[in-house]
């Protein structure tokens, strides 16, 4: 007998027909929306904010990225960057204590990040 159902048959069958750059991408995806649930970016969000969760999260996405980045290619690799520049960018705008340059979630693997300034005017 199989402990295999016909629900996780089927869902095999669909990872398998992915390649992998697709699953890494749809997984960043996935924990990105669950880090900008928990920095509360949604309508009404602040009320349910945990940047303890977030923090965890982002550098989690932080890492994934980074070692997933050479696989993925720039083309894939840079807008997923991009989204984890907002996520870390968010986090600072809502700690009410800013970690030091460089200590923020996932900067270990991005390096500091902060507000640029823009030089238009």
């Amino acid at each position: 007998m199989s402990d295999e159902t016909p629900t996780s048959i089927t869902a095999a069958r669909d990872l398998a027909a992915l390649a992998a750059t697709e699953i890494l991408g749809a997984t960043i995806v996935d924990l990105m929306t669950a880090a900008a649930v928990k920095l509360g970016l949604y309508e009404g969000g602040e009320e349910t904010r945990d940047l303890a969760e977030a923090r965890i999260l982002i550098s989690a996405i932080a890492g994934l990225i980074d070692g997933a980045a050479p696989e993925l290619g720039s083309q894939h690799a840079a807008p997923l960057r991009d989204g984890l520049r907002s996520l870390q960018l968010a986090f600072r705008e809502y700690s009410d204590i800013p970690d030091a340059p460089g200590a923020g979630p996932g900067e270990k693997y991005t390096g500091a990040v902060s507000k640029r300034v823009s030089s238009l005017t």
